[in-house]
């Protein structure tokens, strides 16, 4: 059996080889003064403190094997933020901050940690995030995008893949935009 870059055995059972955090909500655009406090404790305990309670229970389990990878799913909006969905952004932005606090942390004991960036796709989350769902918001909302579309699940689950294999075991802390383009 070959040996991990650690100097350990490469398992050949995948249980318990990674963990990505996906989850995500959004309030509706609003001016930052605007948003309800239930909304911005809404979207910071699924978008931030989800990561927190899911890393107590994860983190513990790769320490103990001596390997492992996290993948966050955080959003262009934590780069690139737009106006009106203030706290949304900021919750992306704590994500790709906390993706490389705790790659930094983690990666002595052979934990890596990066992050998706993903642009806006066909969700539950794209009303939300264009306040009206219409052919001229989502033409508007192209238009930011030099390749001209949303992403697709497949698109985000490709990008997915390299970060939790074997082949990017010299990866750590990276917040990788799957976006088009858009972040330029």
């Amino acid at each position: 059996m070959a040996n991990s870059p650690y100097g350990r055995p490469k398992s050949q059972n995948r249980a318990n080889r990674h963990v990505c955090y996906i989850a995500g909500v959004t309030h509706l655009p609003a001016p930052l003064d605007e948003v309800s406090e239930a909304d911005f404790d809404r979207v910071f305990a699924v978008n931030c403190k989800s990561v927190y309670l899911a890393a107590r229970h994860a983190v513990p389990a790769f320490k103990k094997q001596g390997s492992g990878a996290i993948l966050n799913v955080a959003s262009t909006a934590g780069v690139s933020p737009r106006p009106r969905l203030n706290w949304y952004n900021a919750s992306k932005g704590w994500m790709n901050t906390a993706t490389k606090t705790m790659a930094v942390e983690l990666a002595p004991v052979g934990i890596r940690v990066n992050a998706l960036n993903p642009v806006a796709g066909e969700t539950s989350l794209l009303k939300s995030f264009l306040g009206e769902d219409t052919p001229e918001m989502r033409a508007r909302f192209l238009a930011t995008i030099p390749l001209g579309r949303f992403s697709t699940p497949e698109d985000i689950g490709n990008a997915a893949c390299y970060p939790c294999s074997d082949e990017a075991a010299m990866v750590t802390g990276v917040c990788l935009e799957v976006d088009g383009g858009r972040c330029i």
